[in-house]
């Protein structure tokens, strides 16, 4: 084991948590699959090895981003938008139509799904973190600097909420968060969110899944609930979150045991956007609760790279990623316990798909080059000890 950790660079509780959280990805994905691979006439076998795959080829690109220099992805970051924008575009118009909402696109020759929203969350992050290091001394410039910003989150929140709605919310949520710790002052982040709140109203109004999202919302603020044992309960719009409540509430302290589940049987999709209810229903409150320690012990590693961070690209970089995948972390338990709408949002690391768990890799990959970096240059002597009062060197890459 100390073999295998002296080749990983980088914060090794980040490792360490992410290690974790694939094997008990492993088991819950496995453990829910039974009604998709029955519905598809395919073993759960077959689902598991494909998830393992999944999982493996994402931590070679963990290992391989956080080999990486974070420092060239500010050069990447700008790649990625050219390629982001377009992406969102096409994938509107010509992507493959669920739901009513156009979210992927397939990719030719290997014929696998992909959804755009994923690349677009780690580009807009990542150029943020560029755009605010390199504006720094310039950062109130009307111009020069909260233009460019504001255009770029609010073009990137359009076109991903116009087909997901949730994802949109928490990337323009982290956008914000970033322009605090880069010190944009009040009145620009207030018409940030004034601008944010006007697209908000018109995907939601006349956007192609309006009916859907006030659906949502009615449903979730309705004052009284039933939960009904009988078929009509699937024509419930509660439906989902109902049968989330009550697997959760049935796993009681230390639940029923991996393979146990019975909600995983009813709930539409167990293996993404409630499988934290299946958790918790196997594992307990007490499983819930470790679950829930371990996306927070990431953010707090993650946060403790930004102190130590002696470039403002690099912090912003860690404090960007790691609130991007807490804050989705969060959405997806709060939908499984009813304390918001029913999203669609996946669990990080956890959760069954493709793009998504690829995408996670590779950001936590970039904040591990981060905290690579800090360990080298303390190795080098060239930060032999960071004071407590250490502030982040601000207009540097």
């Amino acid at each position: 084991m100390d073999q295998i950790f002296s080749k990983l660079k980088g914060d090794k509780w980040i490792w360490i948590i992410v290690i974790v959280l694939s094997g008990w990805s492993l088991l819950a994905v496995y453990s829910s699959v039974g009604t998709l691979a029955y519905k598809e006439g395919k073993g759960t076998e077959l689902y598991l090895f494909k998830h393992f795959s999944i999982i493996a080829v994402g931590l070679v690109l963990m290992y391989l981003s956080h080999k990486l220099d974070y420092r060239y992805y500010a050069g990447i970051s700008k790649l990625l938008m050219i390629i982001t924008i377009p992406l969102l575009l096409f994938t509107l118009i010509g992507g493959n139509k669920v739901n009513e909402a156009s979210r992927w696109v397939t990719i030719p020759v290997i014929n696998q799904t992909f959804q755009t929203s994923d690349l677009a969350k780690l580009a807009l992050i990542t150029f943020l973190a560029r755009l605010l290091s390199r504006k720094a001394h310039e950062i109130k410039d009307l111009k020069k600097s909260f233009i460019p910003i504001m255009g770029t989150v609010c073009l990137v929140f359009v076109l991903i909420a116009w087909a997901n709605l949730s994802t949109a919310l928490m990337l323009f949520g982290t956008s914000v968060l970033l322009l605090l710790i880069g010190r944009v002052s009040f009145k620009q982040i207030g018409i940030v969110c004034v601008g944010g709140a006007f697209l908000l109203l018109l995907v939601i109004l006349i956007g192609p899944r309006r009916a859907t999202y006030v659906s949502r919302f009615e449903s979730f603020f309705k004052t009284e609930q039933t939960v009904q044992n009988t078929v009509p309960f699937q024509e419930d719009k509660n439906y989902q979150a109902n049968l989330a409540k009550m697997s959760i509430a049935s796993g009681e302290l230390f639940g029923k045991g991996a393979g146990n589940s019975v909600g995983r049987n009813l709930l539409p999709h167990p293996y993404s956007d409630f499988i934290f209810a299946v958790i918790v229903e196997e594992y307990g409150t007490i499983g819930g609760a470790i679950l829930l320690f371990l996306y927070v012990a990431l953010m707090y590693r993650c946060i403790r790279i930004v102190t130590l961070s002696p470039r403002a690209f690099g912090a912003f970089l860690a404090a960007g990623l790691g609130f991007s995948l807490t804050i989705q972390a969060l959405a997806n338990m709060a939908v499984a316990v009813g304390l918001g709408p029913v999203t669609g949002v996946p669990l990080p690391l956890v959760s069954m798909g493709g793009t998504s768990i690829l995408f996670t890799s590779v950001a936590l990959g970039i904040i591990l080059s981060v905290s690579r970096s800090i360990e080298e240059l303390k190795g080098k002597e060239e930060l032999n000890e960071i004071p407590k009062n250490h502030k982040v060197v601000v207009g540097t890459i």
